[in-house]
């Protein structure tokens, strides 16, 4: 029979592993008020974490939201208007609102927006919430869970671009932006809970319509996606090359040089992209300025060779894709769910929020 002795160890092995096992993201958060300067790149993790980015401050923060009940809503999120709405809730008017990202929390679905109250360098920022039935409200950051990480040797000269997109992968953050680097394109990857932020690795492309190879183009916006059981990021560029880039060789201080997969025309910047699959297939869906909405069929994404020679004229070359009828001013895209994407599209002064069906 077993000593009582060896029976309290026991038991207090079992409630530390019990504890232990647990314990969870959020579990490492602190209670207080977060200083954030600015609020732009916006990142969901698990137990309804929301990563945050601070330009201005050079740093990212994440928040527990505590918005982690599954919604019973199936109709679609649609607000018309949305920054008229979200201007009267602030007292402004919409004109000196700027929106700025778009999430959506995969546990509530409810839909998350980084704001400016101004169009200026120095705006004070807002996080908003438009819940399933379209209710809008401003998250309030006083004495909430949080953790900040600094983020090291990010640009002095553009400071918008310190970081422009975030995307949370198996326990790590991988944030792009620009550096004060040789290379100043960047992608960072900080380990979730935060540590600290390391150099992150200098990242090079061959740039189809400039027909040359670049490192100082920011990443615009970009997706983890799993090519032939390895994990890769697929970023978009301004003019406006798509670029895999194997997340194995992101090291801290490295540089590596990308491949071009696709050139989707010059004179056009990439705004937001969602992948998904349709008839057994995936396609990557891609938002920008001036070339409607494209589908890009990543049918051959492993075999195809990188783009090196000079795409002139306008011309594309790469992965094919088409453009989507009916959908037009797209300029922020978060995905709801395998079937649906949240949008906000822009009708003349109006940014309105809207679900479609994914092509």
């Amino acid at each position: 029979m077993m000593s009582r002795n060896r029976c309290l160890v026991a038991l207090a092995l079992a409630l530390v592993l019990t504890a232990t096992a647990s314990a969870g993201l959020t579990d490492s958060l602190k209670q207080g008020t977060p200083e954030i300067k600015s609020m732009g790149a916006l990142a969901f993790g698990p137990e309804g974490v929301l990563f945050v980015a601070d330009t201005r401050g050079g740093a990212i923060f994440a928040l527990a939201t505590d918005d982690t009940t599954a919604s019973e809503v199936k109709e679609g999120l649609k607000v018309a208007s949305l920054n008229e709405k979200i201007a009267s809730l602030l007292g402004i008017e919409s004109k000196q609102l700027k929106i700025n990202d778009l999430a959506i929390n995969p546990i509530s679905t409810n839909a998350y927006l980084t704001v400016s109250r101004g169009t200026g360098a120095d705006a004070p920022s807002v996080l908003v919430k438009v819940d399933r039935k379209g209710k809008i409200s401003e998250v309030a950051l006083k004495d909430v869970k949080f953790a900040r990480v600094a983020i090291n040797n990010v640009t002095t000269k553009n400071r918008q671009e310190a970081i422009t997109s975030m995307a949370y992968l198996n326990g790590k953050l991988f944030v792009a932006g620009l550096s004060n680097e040789e290379f100043a394109s960047n992608l960072r990857v900080i380990p979730v809970p935060f540590k600290d932020s390391d150099k992150g690795t200098g990242i090079k492309i061959y740039h189809g319509a400039h027909g040359r190879f670049e490192t100082a183009s920011p990443v615009r916006t970009f997706i983890p996606y799993d090519i032939k059981g390895e994990a890769h990021l697929l970023a978009a560029y301004t003019c406006t090359p798509l670029v895999k880039l194997p997340v194995s060789k992101l090291a801290p201080g490295q540089q590596i040089t990308g491949t071009t997969v696709a050139e989707l025309g010059n004179g056009n910047r990439p705004l937001d992209m969602v992948m998904y699959q349709k008839n057994g297939k995936d396609y990557l869906l891609l938002s920008n300025s001036r070339r409607g909405l494209m589908k890009i069929d990543m049918t051959g994404v492993d075999k195809i060779e990188g783009i090196t020679d000079p795409i002139r004229g306008g011309k594309t070359a790469g992965l094919k894709y088409e453009t989507i009828k009916g959908i037009e001013g797209i300029e922020q895209m978060a995905k709801l769910d395998n079937a649906r994407a949240v949008v906000l599209s822009r009708s003349k002064d109006a940014l309105n929020l809207e679900t479609i069906d994914l092509p």
